[in-house]
Formats: structure tokens, sequence, C-alpha cells
């Protein structure tokens, strides 16, 4: 037999990984542009007053965005009381119970269709359901809105963590007489804790920046937040009027409402990650 050359083998292994080499940094690129453009142009408008004084009126300089961040913190809480639970149920379903039967057929079919719907669609939806039905916009629609987009992200990726763990230890367990819950809780979700975190932080990720679903549900306001049952200010809203307006200071103070969002999400992710990283040293 004639003895084939490695040389094509060699080349071609040389340059995929030239090329995922050059993909890599290509997205390192990218993000750290998009750090540093936010960090340029936002520190500027960070100040005490940004943290703790209400709007100003058009036109007038000064005030800050207290409002609009505890808006989004108030919103995103019950957003995510809403959706994580419900989607790690869902991909517990999906990924012990349910893997092979029609209804979980059918779950996993809604649940990627409903991943792929635009975000504007499911904040029209929610407003024909809860803002119409009511008559004026709230904070409770808002985060109903993000958490049916929550909800598909959440169970996705419970399902494909779950899936992960091999069999043998679930079938350890269960031969020892411990009950199916038990095993999930107990043993399943401890090998799976890391990625359903990872899952937990991504779906927050996503909702982070939306501002489409808000715009129909929430709303905005430029006053305190003392009830969810009203328009509620909130920091996406807030930086898509801010940055289309012709003022120069609220056009700041959106860039400065965009650097709490990122900052906020980066922060936590590298915070969960390195106490993850710790627990397993």
């Amino acid at each position: 037999m004639k003895r084939r050359s490695v040389m094509p083998r060699r080349m071609l292994d040389a340059a995929i990984k030239v090329a995922s080499s050059a993909a890599a940094m290509l997205g390192i690129a990218a993000l750290s542009w998009i750090l540093f453009e936010v960090a340029r142009r936002g520190l500027g408008a960070l100040d005490v007053a940004f943290f703790t004084e209400l709007p100003t009126p058009p036109g007038v300089d000064g005030g800050g965005l207290a409002n609009a961040m505890a808006g989004t913190l108030i919103i995103t809480l019950i957003c995510a009381a809403i959706g994580i639970p419900t989607g790690i149920l869902a991909g517990v379903y999906l990924a012990e119970l349910g893997a092979h039967t029609w209804l979980g057929r059918a779950v996993r079919f809604t649940s990627n269709v409903l991943m792929g719907i635009p975000s504007i669609i499911i904040g029209l939806f929610v407003y024909t359901t809860c803002v119409l039905s009511v008559g004026h916009f709230s904070g409770w629609a808002g985060a109903v809105s993000l958490a049916i987009i929550m909800l598909p992200v959440v169970a996705r990726t419970t399902e494909d963590m779950l899936g992960l763990v091999p069999n043998e230890l679930r079938e350890s367990a269960l031969s020892l007489g411990a009950p199916r819950w038990k095993v999930t809780t107990g043993i399943v979700f401890r090998s799976a804790r890391s990625g359903l975190v990872t899952g937990v932080l991504l779906a927050l990720a996503r909702i982070s920046g939306e501002t489409a679903p808000l715009l129909f549900t929430a709303m905005n306001s430029p006053y305190a937040v003392e009830s969810i049952d009203q328009p509620t200010a909130n920091l996406t809203v807030t930086i898509f009027n801010y940055a289309m307006s012709p003022y120069a200071d609220w056009q700041s103070m959106a860039w400065g409402a965009s650097l709490v969002i990122t900052f906020a999400v980066l922060v936590m992710t590298i915070a969960t990650r390195a106490i993850f990283r710790e627990k397993r040293a």
C-alpha cells in the first residue's frame, strides 16, 4: 500500500488553527473596542449626582438617573424571580423526565421557537395582554416581557448542562435507594452547578440590554419609583431617549448609563466565575 503524505493534513491543521486564532482575536478586539469606547465616553458622566438625583427637565444641566437604576433593579429582580425557576424546572423536565416523550419534544420545539422570536414581538404580545387589559403601562408588564425572553435561554442551558452529567452518577444514587428528586437536586445539580449559573448569567446578560419590550410595557418615567403598577423608569429606555435627544448633557448621561449596565454585567460574570473557580480548587 502506498503511504500517503502527511503534509496536506498538517497544512490543513495549521490553516484551521490560524483561522480559529484570528477569529478569536477579532472577537476579543471587538469586545475591547466596545468596552474602551463606553468607558471613555461614559466615565465623564459618573458622579455622585448621577447615582443619587432624579433627572432634570429637558435643557437643564445636572441631575442623575437614580430612578432609572432603581427601576431597572426592581424589574430585573422580578423578572429573575419569574424566569429563572420556571426555566430551570422546564430544563429539568426536558433532561430528566420527558426527554423522549411527546410533551418533551413539544416543549423543546416551543423553547427553540421562543428563542428565535424578536423581542419586539414579545413586547407587543405583553402589551396586548398585560397593558391594554389594565389601561396603563407598568413595571410588572416589563418584568413579564423580560421573563418570557429569559425563560427559553435558561431552559435550554439547563437541559444541555444536565445532559452532560454522566448517567452513572444517577444510576449509582438510585441503586442506593435515593429518591429521584433527591438525585436530581443533590447530585445532578451539584455536578452541573457551574454550567447552570453560567446559563443564568447568559440569560441576565440577554435581557440587560433589551429596550423594545420595555418601550411597550414599562415605558419610562422621570419620577422616583414608588410603585411598579405604573410607568417605571429603567436604564435601557432612558438610554434610548437620552441618546436620541439634542442635548449634550443627556447624551453624556446615556453613555454613563451604558457604562453602568456593561460594568454590572461584567463584574457579575467575573465574580461568579472567580467564586466557582475557588470552590473547585
